[in-house]
């Protein structure tokens, strides 16, 4: 809107500053100020009309410690970090790139299905909310739109560099005889192509594609593709949703990784800097950084009223909303891969679930009786259980995911 607006007005007159919308650190700046000032401010107003609803948090009795204190809590705050997200990516992002169309539709999709799970928890007072089985065949309906818009949009192309063998000989002066000779591959330029390709952490100059598992048969590597994204948009989704456990926690962590994807993706979409840092040049791809500062103003302004003690809870609405979007916007910017790196904090709650359960029902079948390998799962309860307190596991799970950014910009040279 005011991206078209400041475009109309840089081409139709001469009035100074209206080319600031050409340029992305602007609009990036502009949408996470933004982004923070609704988060904060509107944030109260729906954290009141929640609580004239009753919309509260039926809480669980788990055993631990302060938490039948935040029965009533108002739930569903997520509509706070959406809102938040969509306005300024509406108002300064390009509405015509592809990248963003589908981030938009991946917060919408997923809001609405996370949203109709805490409408089934506190409305109709059903503790397990909407069908599991549902909430996969939204995931999975969203995993198959992505991979097809990737598959079938003529936008979402990548440059591939084209090299050409020189031949070097190094003569000497006074006898003029060939000291040396050697060959030496140079970039002569790129081809722009369409190809289900990601990039491979640690590994210099490659690229895994698809094609390598159907025997090059193209089109059977985009399907692979889009079983791929399914798969990665229902794991990190499910990972945000078990991380969502404690004040902040999700919020937290998730700063982190928003902001590093935003940095690979302005890189990646850099002809410059991807070409001096050896990685895949994605045309357009730039432009996410616009919604990348938006999200990452979003979660900081929520995190303003979610951390310790909350006056609001995220809800499904918030958590499956935010793991999507992380799925989603690695796979736009061909960076999957480092997914188990950069949300490696969701990655060891999912697998602490899964490693307790399987434990418990194994000895259960052996002993006759389950047996436990933490105090509580996910992670998160265990060292509540141990008697840590809540502000503390979250800073603590918060340096690590800032260390785990960290290291994931690092593989940018490591390669």
């Amino acid at each position: 809107m005011i991206y078209e607006l400041l475009n109309y007005l840089s081409r139709t007159t001469d009035l100074p500053g209206m080319r600031v919308g050409d340029y992305l650190s602007f609009r990036a700046g502009a949408a996470i100020i933004l982004s923070l000032l609704i988060a904060i401010v509107f944030g109260k107003y729906v954290i009141r009309f929640l609580k004239r609803k009753q919309i509260g948090e039926d809480i669980r009795d788990l055993g631990l410690e302060g938490q039948l204190q935040k029965k009533g809590t108002p739930t569903m705050g997520g509509i706070i970090i959406i809102m938040a997200v969509l306005i300024p990516v509406l108002l300064f992002g390009d509405l015509k790139n592809v990248y963003i169309q589908l981030m938009l539709i991946t917060t919408v999709w997923l809001g609405l299905i996370g949203g109709l799970d805490d409408y089934i928890k506190v409305f109709r007072h059903k503790k397990e909310g909407l069908n599991g089985r549902f909430k996969v065949f939204g995931q999975v309906g969203l995993g198959i739109i992505v991979g097809t818009t990737m598959w079938l949009s003529g936008d979402v192309v990548m440059h591939e560099k084209e090299f050409e063998t020189k031949h070097y000989e190094i003569v000497d002066k006074e006898t003029h005889n060939v000291v040396k000779s050697y060959n030496e591959e140079i970039v002569v330029g790129t081809t722009e192509i369409k190809s289900p390709t990601t990039s491979i952490p640690f590994v210099k100059d490659y690229q895994l594609n698809y094609n390598l598992f159907t025997g090059g048969n193209d089109t059977l590597a985009w399907l692979l593709y889009i079983v791929v994204a399914i798969f990665i948009i229902t794991a990190v989704s499910n990972g945000a949703n078990l991380t969502d456990g404690i004040d902040g926690l999700l919020t937290g962590v998730s700063v982190p990784i928003v902001l590093v994807l935003g940095i690979l993706a302005y890189l990646s979409g850099h002809i410059i800097y991807s070409d001096y840092l050896n990685i895949m040049y994605i045309p357009d791809s730039g432009e996410l950084i616009v919604f990348a500062t938006a999200f990452a103003g979003a979660l900081i302004g929520f995190l303003w009223y979610n951390s310790f003690p909350a006056q609001i809870f995220m809800g499904d609405t918030g958590s499956l909303t935010i793991g999507g979007i992380i799925a989603v916007f690695a796979l736009c910017i061909r960076k999957e891969l480092l997914l188990p790196l950069l949300c490696g904090v969701f990655l060891v709650e999912a697998l602490s679930v899964m490693v307790q359960v399987a434990y418990f029902k194994y000895t259960k079948k052996k002993y006759g009786e389950g047996r436990r390998i933490l105090l509580m799962s996910p992670i998160h309860h265990h060292y509540q259980k141990k008697g840590l307190f809540e502000t503390k596991i979250m800073m603590r799970f918060f340096i690590v995911s800032l260390l785990l950014a960290a290291l994931t910009l690092v593989t940018l040279k490591i390669q």
